[in-house]
């Protein structure tokens, strides 16, 4: 078996675990910097980019609802049009650093509750898609497996990246299932790696209720707060290597559809 996967993880969401995620990017291929909605500032932003650059690590942008109080692990009620400023500026805020340092972002992935809400809900994806594709045509956008957001992307032209998780537990709909209930989150580097595994060969995976479910997706995210995040990315890079399977940011391998985010 050969192939490639991308796994990537949030990074930058944390003032006192700097050390951690800088080790952790000895072990991923793309990384989802915090750029200030939920997590953030601009020396966070300038650190995580550095790091990327030394770890050969694929940066993006990682915005949220505005919502640093909160984490953005909730919904907020606010004008479509107000969110996507928001966005835009949030992304414009790590752009504007990475261009000062001449290190090239690849992609945007939404966090928290954000990134779900722009899977279940078509009309949200669809507005968010197209201004962020807008305001920043040559990024790729990231987003949940299955999702409103992927159907959403496709329509804007953008370049999409299915993600899959190795550290989350899946509904039957191949939703997350959320963090307050049982089987949120999956423990031990085994069951981590098994489920990253699945994913990368389109083999099944228990949903919650038991039954079995295909995630079809190119990139695997790690949670950096995850505990042993570090460990569990070593143990996924040697599963994948016994099958033949490289860990590449997207665009890194011929052929790929990504291979715009090279230009």
């Amino acid at each position: 078996m050969t192939g490639w996967i991308d796994l990537n993880a949030d990074l930058g969401e944390e003032p006192m675990e700097e050390v951690r995620d800088i080790a952790l990017m000895q072990h991923i291929s793309s990384c989802n910097i915090a750029c200030g909605g939920h997590a953030g500032d601009a020396g966070s932003m300038a650190r995580m980019l550095r790091a990327a650059r030394e770890a050969g690590v694929a940066p993006g942008a990682h915005p949220s609802y505005p919502d640093s109080a909160g984490f953005g692990r909730t919904s907020l009620d606010m004008p479509l049009t107000e969110l996507i400023d928001s966005l835009v500026a949030q992304v414009d805020a790590l752009a504007n650093i990475a261009a000062d340092l001449a290190i090239p972002l690849t992609h945007i992935k939404p966090h928290g509750m954000l990134y779900n809400d722009l899977a279940d809900h078509p009309q949200m994806a669809g507005a968010v898609a197209s201004a962020l594709h807008r305001a920043f045509p040559h990024l790729a956008l990231v987003g949940l497996a299955h999702g409103s957001f992927e159907a959403a992307a496709s329509k804007a032209g953008a370049c999409f990246i299915a993600e899959g998780f190795v550290d989350r537990g899946y509904t039957p709909a191949r939703r997350l299932v959320p963090r307050s209930q049982p089987g949120a989150l999956i423990e031990g580097d085994d069951a981590r790696a098994a489920q990253a595994l699945a994913i990368a060969t389109g083999q099944p995976l228990a949903a919650n209720d038991g039954t079995l479910i295909h995630v079809v997706a190119k990139s695997l995210c790690i949670h950096s707060d995850s505990p042993g995040s570090e460990q569990t990315a070593l143990r996924i890079a040697g599963v994948m290597a016994s099958k033949g399977i490289s860990i590449k940011a997207p665009g890194e391998m011929p052929n790929d559809p990504a291979d715009l985010l090279r230009r």
